[in-house]
């Protein structure tokens, strides 16, 4: 290779040397929009707008079922909205999302049913989804993993002929783990059709950027492995879509994996059992508070005529009726089934699990029977021992 084309070839991976931005923190647009994108049609932001507000009611409401004891824990994504809506909004139907833990707002975006969401955070299954029917991964919580596992099945659409598209998404503190860098040189390698979306929010739970890494940005991280990388404001919603938007189309075109790192911030604690005050303080989060995501673009749209009293009075009514159905969704108690515990461990169950689903049947069975004895031989006034007289 000359030294010509080793340079263009470098600088094609490069990503740009400030975050991508159509529009600045009071809504306005930049004075030099990026050369590089397409803003995405009217209509596609104000979808985008429309999800981002169902997503925060979402993410509120979420969080007051914790409060409540309806969850054993929520992460809380919000001021991240603009990553999660773009995210789902950048794939087709047909390609696959990796999620995290903290993306449940992307999987509400992508159509699934917002309390089986859920399922996973209130302890009633692993999965309370069909990844196979969603074309989505399950909620990871380990870190990085998911990223094997994305690079994995973008080769395999890859093999089969398929022009579908795999999206990780990841935090900043998953960049440190080796499953991220194992995944970025297959993927590279291979030329997979993935997209490694990181969104750096700061902190992996109490550790600050600054003690993960000493690059310049976690894009950087890509073109050591020859995978195309970029950097975008992650609370400007329009450059978030349109550079997830390009970076899908690139990797759908064979020309391989993708790493994009959004810069952005989470507003709440880690999760509802974190105190974020002990790690940071409030002065830094009313800084990013002026950076609001969802605020940007209404001020965005609304400036070009493109979003009225009337459609934001529409879709909060519809974020209350989501919030409505979710707390009835969830406030329903859950029957489980302890036989469950063998579904879907293997497709072909092995005789060892077989065995041990049959001792399980028994035991319950003779449970059941013993409770049922003690009932129907049990005194009257033992056996209601609450009865009182009308």
């Amino acid at each position: 290779m000359s030294v010509k084309s080793l340079r263009q070839t470098v600088q094609g991976l490069l990503p740009s040397l400030t975050p991508v931005r159509f529009v600045a923190e009071d809504g306005t647009p930049v004075a030099r929009p990026p050369a590089a994108y397409a803003e995405p049609p009217v209509e596609v932001l104000r979808e985008a707008h429309r999800r981002m507000v169902l997503g925060r009611r979402f993410d509120t409401q979420a969080t007051a079922l914790t409060k409540q004891g309806r969850l054993a824990v929520y992460p809380s994504s919000r001021g991240q909205e603009a990553c999660q809506v773009g995210a789902a909004l950048a794939l087709r139907p047909d390609d696959w999302l990796f999620p995290t833990y903290r993306d449940s707002v992307a999987l509400v975006t992508r159509g699934i049913d917002p309390v089986e969401v859920l399922t996973l955070l209130r302890g009633d299954w692993h999965c309370g989804y069909n990844p196979a029917a969603t074309r989505t991964a399950p909620q990871c919580t380990p870190l990085a993993t998911q990223v094997l596992h994305a690079t994995g099945m973008a080769e395999s659409l890859r093999r089969k002929g398929e022009d579908g598209v795999a999206m990780a998404l990841v935090g900043d503190g998953a960049t440190s783990e080796g499953d991220f860098h194992e995944a970025l040189n297959f993927a590279a390698v291979f030329r997979a059709p993935v997209v490694f979306f990181v969104q750096n929010n700061k902190y992996a739970i109490s550790v600050p950027l600054a003690r993960q890494t000493a690059a310049p940005a976690l894009a950087y991280k890509g073109v050591g492995y020859g995978v195309r990388s970029e950097q975008v404001d992650g609370n400007d919603p329009v450059a978030v879509l349109a550079v997830l938007t390009e970076a899908v189309a690139h990797a759908r075109a064979g020309h391989g994996p993708v790493l994009v790192e959004a810069h952005t911030y989470r507003m709440d604690a880690h999760t509802n059992a974190d105190d974020a005050t002990r790690y940071r303080d409030a002065d830094e989060v009313e800084q990013w508070r002026a950076a609001d995501p969802l605020i940007r673009l209404e001020t965005y749209l609304r400036a070009r005529g493109a979003l009225t009293d009337q459609d934001i009075a529409a879709v909060g009514e519809e974020a209350e009726a989501l919030a409505a159905e979710l707390r009835a969704g969830m406030n329903a108690e859950t029957v489980g089934d302890p036989l469950e515990l063998f579904d879907h461990v293997y497709a072909e169950p092995t005789p060892q699990l077989r065995e041990q689903r049959a001792l399980l049947a028994a035991e319950l069975a003779e449970t059941v029977e013993t409770v049922e004895t003690a009932q129907s031989t049990a005194p009257a006034d033992i056996a209601t021992p609450y009865a009182q007289e009308d």
